[in-house]
């Protein structure tokens, strides 16, 4: 049987977006239906959250490769999408990241309170995103005025290849010398996020009310009337317990106990 008992882990990798900032992942929706938008294309929401958590500049790839959005992009812009509009979006992204993600860092509740129980069990602190570090900036900024400034960061743009590879994993582990990667926990919303874990191989834990999956703000979550929420987490925990989650929480705060 697998030990779960916190004193079976060296460090814990947590996401940002949806998992430890930002209920519901909201911020990198607005950003991508905005960049979007400029260029005359309309963008559904469930389109841009299908590929959460991958690089943004892989995720750009992703909606353009989309029949919807191709056919829409053809529409607008007389042409075929190419290789340079990817640069161009990622150019008009990094500003609107930057202040979306600003807006929408606001630790997810009990965020703080897990990260100062895991560091007294000893539990060393990293975490990982599908920003880049430029993106970040205004996100840690305000996180750590909320008390959570994690042990190391590593950002898409800083591996090789991003999400589902296990490389920003390898990269925090070897950087503060934690191995072997069964004593490693990642906590992530999203199945990309989700698939990095498994392929690293860390105990790997989904979050389903707070994420991508569900995808709503902390106010209108709370809004829903029990069978629609239970309805909509059961589709979460389902679809990150399929790409792979040994375990699936409903927010950071269930974190300390899960362990």
């Amino acid at each position: 049987m697998t030990d779960r008992r916190a004193e079976a882990y060296d460090l814990v990798i947590f996401d940002w977006a949806g998992t430890m900032v930002d209920f519901g992942c909201r911020a990198p929706i607005a950003a991508f239906v905005e960049a979007f938008a400029r260029r005359g294309v309309a963008i559904e929401e469930a389109a841009a959250r299908a590929d959460m958590g991958i690089a943004k500049a892989d995720h750009v790839r992703a909606l353009l490769a989309r029949p919807e959005v191709a056919a829409a992009w053809l529409a607008a812009q007389a042409r075929p999408s190419e290789a340079a509009d990817v640069g161009a979006l990622m150019e008009d992204l990094g500003p609107l990241m930057r202040e979306a993600a600003a807006t929408a860092s606001q630790l997810i509740p009990g965020a703080a309170q897990t990260i100062a129980a895991l560091r007294a069990r000893g539990l060393k602190i990293a975490s990982s995103t599908g920003y880049t570090r430029e993106m970040m900036g205004p996100v840690l900024a305000r996180a750590a005025e909320q008390g959570y400034a994690p042990d190391h960061l590593v950002c898409a743009d800083e591996t090789p290849q991003g999400r589902p590879s296990p490389l920003m994993i390898y990269k925090a582990c070897a950087e503060l010398g934690v191995w072997p990667l069964s004593r490693v926990v990642k906590v992530d919303d999203a199945e990309a996020g989700v698939a990095e874990g498994r392929a690293a191989g860390c105990y790997t834990i989904g979050v389903a009310a707070s994420g991508n999956s569900v995808g709503l703000s902390l106010e209108a979550y709370g809004a829903l009337d029990p069978a629609t929420r239970e309805a909509k987490l059961a589709a979460a925990r389902a679809a990150l317990t399929a790409a792979g989650a040994d375990l699936v929480i409903d927010t950071v705060a269930d974190l300390p106990a899960a362990l």
